[in-house]
């Protein structure tokens, strides 16, 4: 008997120096939008993440979201994960300055819906993509989420069609494809910073702009523009990124698990912005907006008027063959949908 506890205090005694010896993996997560998950895609995806990481690592890894830009604008915390002063970040609209190719999913009118895309970024195109981001930047794309399809707002007329949008000032991000795509249906594109665009409306300064239903809502840009098109010109990505460096010094079963945990996450984001979004239609009614649905053909329309001149200028940042696989990869995605209802 003596023999028998003796061996288990020996064997209790070398389990507890194990785990005290166990190194503890820290990895700050950030992120740049609100800290409101009820309001907030990233902080939602990112305490999803940070709690099933946690949990399933046992301890060996330890999670802390850093919101609401208190680790830096997304150029910043971008810069810091390649860097390695940052673990890892979910950003967007920044990613392409890193990897010119991102900007392959602002072509206007690429995406119909949200499940197609979901289908694309997850499937063998989307697995290309990020094998490309770490062989060009030296950082990992573990998982896509979702920013969402972009809209028109403005305070003229409804626009229904593309001639709608002629000789309309709209405030656009200071980027090339944004610039192009108002360009070629005679509008004029007026690049304002997104702190100022609710002021520039509000003043005449531009008569419009073009944002996510959520980015509608926070700016409360329905207080100035009262026509809302729901044309989903552009669908935004967000990646989630990590330092290669970091990833692999994990062992593999946490590699495993943050690799998973990240593209689970990414679907909780994408859940929380289907819902802020369905919300936020009622808000917009509520607040007297003229919201415009485009049919079918009239959205056909807006991507022969607006397509070509982006694809134009995106096929001189990077391998033309890419900008038809991708389209191919929708196609397909759309086809594979509708044999369901055979």
């Amino acid at each position: 008997m003596k023999k028998l506890l003796t061996l288990v205090i020996m064997v209790a005694v070398a389990t507890g120096m194990a785990f005290a010896q166990a190194k503890v993996f820290e990895l700050k997560l950030a992120h740049a939008d609100s800290t409101d998950p009820t309001m907030s895609r990233k902080q939602a995806q990112a305490i999803a993440f940070a709690a099933m990481v946690n949990s399933r690592s046992g301890g060996r890894i330890n999670v802390k979201v850093y919101g609401g830009g208190s680790l830096g604008a997304e150029r910043e915390y971008v810069e810091g994960i390649k860097a390695g002063t940052v673990e890892a970040g979910i950003a967007s609209g920044v990613i392409a300055n890193f990897f010119p190719t991102a900007a392959i999913t602002d072509i206007p009118y690429l995406f119909p819906t949200s499940q197609i895309a979901w289908n694309v970024m997850d499937g063998p195109f989307g697995d290309k993509l990020r094998a490309m981001f770490l062989q060009q930047t030296g950082m990992r794309a573990l998982a896509f989420a979702e920013v969402g399809f972009r809209h028109f707002t403005n305070s003229v007329r409804p626009i229904k069609t593309p001639a709608d949008l002629k000789g309309l000032k709209i405030r656009v991000q200071e980027t090339p494809v944004y610039i192009n795509m108002m360009k070629a249906v005679g509008a004029s594109p007026t690049p304002i910073a997104w702190t100022e665009t609710y002021t520039a409306l509000q003043t005449g300064v531009v008569d419009g702009q073009e944002n996510p239903i959520g980015s509608i809502l926070s700016g409360k840009i329905y207080e100035v523009n009262k026509y809302v098109s729901l044309d989903g010109h552009v669908y935004g990505v967000d990646w989630f990124i990590i330092n290669e460096k970091f990833f692999q010094s994990l062992p593999a079963d946490l590699q495993y698990i943050v690799l998973d945990c990240a593209q689970i996450s990414g679907t909780v984001g994408r859940g929380v912005l289907t819902y802020i979004n369905a919300a936020g239609l009622q808000t917009l009614i509520d607040n007297k907006v003229q919201i415009y649905s485009p049919s079918d053909a009239e959205m056909d329309a807006f991507k022969k008027a607006m397509q070509p001149a982006v694809i134009d200028y995106l096929k001189t940042r990077m391998d033309p063959k890419l900008i038809t696989e991708i389209q191919d990869a929708v196609a397909a995605a759309v086809a594979r949908q509708k044999s369901q209802l055979k």
